[in-house]
């Protein structure tokens, strides 16, 4: 029983390690073409474009269905 606990405590370690190698890949070639303006404005838009947009589809999964 001991080593089927073990086993679970690894998979949140496992899930944080994956998730932080993913943002790691996806940010640092980002970092590096910040330093031109264009890109600088574009990725901004992005970040606020995709913060909108989850922000809208969260609210419309959870607010009630409208009663018609």
């Amino acid at each position: 029983m001991r080593d089927f606990f073990v086993n679970v405590t690894r998979y949140p370690r496992y899930l944080i390690a994956f998730g932080l190698g993913v943002l790691n890949s996806v940010v640092e070639p980002l970092a590096q073409r910040r330093s031109n303006p264009v890109t600088a404005v574009s990725l901004i838009g992005a970040l606020v474009s995709g913060m909108l947009s989850l922000g809208l589809i969260l609210r419309a999964m959870v607010s009630p269905a409208p009663i018609a």
